[in-house]
């Protein structure tokens, strides 16, 4: 049977170390830091509130550690050293140094985890998105170790090009691609692609236009069309209604008896043209 008296010692024990012990942990802004004493895991919220980075804390209460000071470089690396590494490629930021990242290895992810999974990766002091990383796992959190210097630094060079030009992930080819390459640029082009919309729209009114003979100007979002403003040729210069699903004439900006939407944007290029002559 459990001696209640003994128990209630050993846990008075622990808090009076608990107290009295100073402790090395990382921070994100906002969240709290944890530490390990007597066997036992203790959480704790950070003073100050939004340090972000590695610390020595010592706790004030079971609730509370106050920051000591900032931990330097062999402190940090030392600690890290207690953690598995796991290779990842920067997907996007999520807020403040914490970023979304995608594993180099889904056969490794798979192994660790049982699942493949985006992770976050927290204290990414630098990289930019699609750039191979260095990250230690703790058992519950990621923190970013250092950029992958054994990586081929084109490899992320090749997707940021290919997601500057809207390239659709179905597209994407290059040599050297893997499968976790193509999952984490769809990855960030789905997290992206509000913000592409109006450059993807563009490129498609530009392309059709200039299949056509014509050119693009300017156009604007009317909710089911746009109105775009274009040229032809000559230079003459056209306002049209445009279908956005498939590009079809909602209204040509001329007389066509009733037959705009017999015609796209880029057949109309050489209707204009030809009623020009």
């Amino acid at each position: 049977m459990t001696d209640i008296r003994k128990l209630l010692n050993q846990i008075a024990n622990a808090e009076a170390q608990l107290l009295s012990t100073q402790f090395l942990a990382p921070c994100v802004k906002g969240g709290r830091v944890r530490t390990r004493v007597a066997g036992m895991v203790y959480t704790f919220t950070p003073k100050p509130r939004q340090i972000e980075g590695w610390g020595i804390f010592q706790p004030t209460d079971e609730q509370t550690a106050t920051l000591i000071e900032g931990a330097d470089l062999p402190q940090i690396a030392a600690s890290k050293r207690q953690f598995s590494t796991i290779r990842l490629r920067l997907a996007y930021q999520l807020q403040n140094q914490s970023w979304l990242a995608y594993p180099v290895n889904e056969a490794d992810m798979q192994q660790r985890f049982k699942t493949v999974k985006p992770l976050a990766v927290h204290l990414v002091t630098e990289g930019v998105a699609f750039e191979q990383i260095l990250t230690r796992w703790n058992g519950s959190s990621c923190w970013f170790e250092e950029i992958d210097r054994r990586a081929d630094p084109a490899i992320a060079e090749t997707l940021q090009s290919a997601l500057n030009q809207l390239v659709p992930v179905e597209e994407l080819q290059f040599k050297g691609i893997t499968p976790e390459m193509r999952s984490l640029y769809e990855l960030v082009t789905q997290r992206t692609e509000g913000f592409a919309q109006p450059q993807r729209d563009e490129k498609r009114l530009h392309q059709a236009l200039r299949l056509g003979g014509g050119e693009l100007h300017q156009f604007q979002d009317r909710g089911d069309y746009w109105t775009v403003d274009w040229t032809t040729s000559d230079g003459t210069r056209h306002t049209s209604a445009i279908a956005k699903d498939d590009l079809t004439v909602v209204s040509s900006g001329i007389c066509l008896s009733g037959r705009d939407r017999d015609f796209d944007l880029q057949s109309l290029v050489g209707v204009m043209e030809h009623q020009e002559e």
